[in-house]
């Protein structure tokens, strides 16, 4: 979103184990996932559009992820400055994963101080000759290695860096410096 204009993907089916409902932080544990729980289909009634995916909210996952990340984050030296801006997210009901991911993007890119792209897929296209087809980001199976600069994490006395982790971690240790963070990163992908 730094580097390359985006066309967001809502045309194609949901697929789980994905970045779409599950990010991971960094805590004094070490790597840590937190999901949003989401509604699953019975067998009989198919696959499900990613736009029509309906969050499961029988259980306080917002206020236990919210808890969690303060946990997590609490002695980070840009955690206070980000707070009252991320805590809505966490407290705002959802009904579809689609509407809490836009808020989640509303507010990386308000932090990030970049311009959210709103330009969508209005169809499914298995292989868009038009755009730089970045879809595998966000299956989570898949390791991807990336060479990322290391920067200081709170636990990383304890951990080491450990990459491939939310973007909240890089703006809760880094600030303001995330953007040029960010801009300075080398791309992995062909045509980046």
């Amino acid at each position: 979103m730094v580097q390359q204009s985006v066309v967001w993907e809502v045309c194609d089916n949901y697929q789980k184990q994905t970045y779409r409902n599950r990010f991971h932080i960094c805590t004094d544990q070490g790597l840590h996932r937190l999901s949003v729980p989401i509604k699953h289909l019975g067998d009989n009634q198919g696959r499900q559009q990613y736009a029509n995916v309906q969050v499961d909210n029988s259980s306080n996952w917002q206020k236990q992820q919210w808890r969690t990340l303060q946990t997590a984050y609490r002695t980070s030296p840009f955690f206070e400055f980000y707070e009252d801006a991320l805590t809505p997210i966490f407290e705002r009901p959802y009904t579809l994963l689609m509407d809490f991911n836009w808020d989640s993007l509303r507010f990386i890119c308000e932090s990030l101080q970049i311009t959210l792209s709103d330009a969508k897929t209005t169809t499914y296209t298995a292989s868009p000759k038009e755009e730089l087809d970045l879809r595998f980001l966000v299956k989570a199976k898949e390791i991807l290695s990336f060479e990322f600069t290391p920067y200081n994490q709170v636990f990383g006395e304890r951990h080491g860096f450990l990459g491939n982790v939310s973007v909240l971690d890089l703006l809760f240790n880094e600030g303001p410096n995330a953007i040029a963070y960010l801009r300075k990163q080398a791309l992995p992908f062909k045509d980046a």
